[in-house]
């Protein structure tokens, strides 16, 4: 059957990292068809929208969206492939690459996986002026202060649900039983018991659903500092949207840089893959953007088509391409450019 990928190659150098990529996959015969939503600039000069319901039916029609990254009028495509999809578990991988530089001492063996919940906490985006909460009566439980006295200055809300943690926190559950059966749960339940103590108290309500994954937690500052210090103690681990953004980007860090980032965002029936870093408009035009956030991005993506073998040949060659390190781009130490990486890739697939 013929498996349907809606491409937005998005804005500045994204697009340099996402047509060889494409093209890549478009030379392994995989009865897969590409189409191409037309969003941001382009759409406004031609559909007056940034996001025309054309583009919107070409992305319910496909089975999966590859995105690039946004950092303009796309960025409303993306709105709509995260809330209007419903894709709620952000899942953030982390993988030495023996070839890739890395800020540790001794990277060999670091490989874990981040899940963040990817719908709400502060990322609802409700905020606003002070002043509209002086009639809620509220007082801060550490200043003791009502809110209404602590002057001029701005609001936002953190909100956990139930049902928003459970999908995540299950999502993670049987992520980890596909790996070591380790999960470990992370936020900042010490000083925040009623939203982020929510989240872990939903995560220990749920692990006695899965007595073969071993579940701990840790405080988030916490759990930063044993990241950096031994990320090989970690597999897969599960925590609330900001900490997630912060922390997948923090890991990046330790094995190469967002230039590595993967990234695939899982719903209930829909999910979506786009590189982890932006759109590097210092760069633009030059044919050095780093494609291998994108290469990986597509092995999880052919993964989640079915594709299994041939995502696997396709992660097995962009770790054989480091390992070699002849067709590295410039921010791994390399000379290569962005096609020839991706040249490299294609000729040990």
């Amino acid at each position: 059957m013929t498996k349907t990928v809606a491409v937005i190659e998005g804005d500045d150098a994204a697009p340099e990292a996402v047509g060889p990529t494409i093209e890549l996959l478009k030379s392994l015969d995989l009865n897969i068809e590409f189409t191409y939503p037309v969003v941001g600039d382009v759409a406004i000069n031609d559909y007056g929208s940034p996001f025309p319901e054309e583009a919107k039916v070409l992305i319910d029609d496909a089975d999966t969206t590859f995105f690039g990254s946004t950092s303009g009028s796309s960025g409303v495509a993306l709105l709509y492939l995260r809330w209007g999809k419903g894709t709620y578990a952000n899942v953030r991988p982390t993988r030495y690459f023996p070839g890739a530089p890395s800020a540790l001492a001794n990277p060999e063996g670091v490989d874990f996986i981040i899940v963040r919940e990817n719908l709400e906490d502060l990322y609802l985006r409700t905020e606003g002026d002070l002043k509209d909460l002086s009639n809620l009566g509220l007082i801060s439980k550490t200043s003791r202060k009502p809110i209404a006295e602590l002057g001029e200055g701005r609001y936002a809300i953190k909100a956990i649900t139930r049902e928003g943690s459970e999908r995540v926190i299950r999502f993670a559950f049987e992520l980890a039983r596909t790996r070591r059966h380790e999960l470990t749960v992370t936020s900042k339940y010490n000083m925040l018991p009623e939203s982020d103590g929510f989240f872990l108290e939903i995560a220990q309500e749920l692990a006695s659903e899965y007595p073969d994954v071993q579940m701990n937690h840790f405080i988030v500052d916490d759990f930063a500092c044993r990241l950096v210090a031994n990320p090989r103690q970690f597999d897969v681990t599960v925590m609330p949207n900001l900490y997630g953004d912060i922390l997948s980007d923090a890991a990046a860090g330790l094995v190469g840089g967002l230039g590595l980032a993967a990234s695939g965002c899982y719903g209930k029936d829909y999910a979506y893959f786009e590189s982890a870093h932006g759109t590097a408009p210092d760069i633009v035009g030059r044919n050095i953007i780093n494609p291998t956030a994108n290469l990986l991005s597509a092995a999880m993506m052919l993964d989640y088509l079915g594709y299994n073998e041939a995502s696997q040949r396709l992660h097995s060659a962009v770790v054989a391409v480091y390992a070699d390190g002849d067709s590295l781009t410039p921010d791994v130490g390399g000379q290569a450019s962005t096609q020839g990486l991706c040249d490299a890739v294609r000729a040990r697939f």
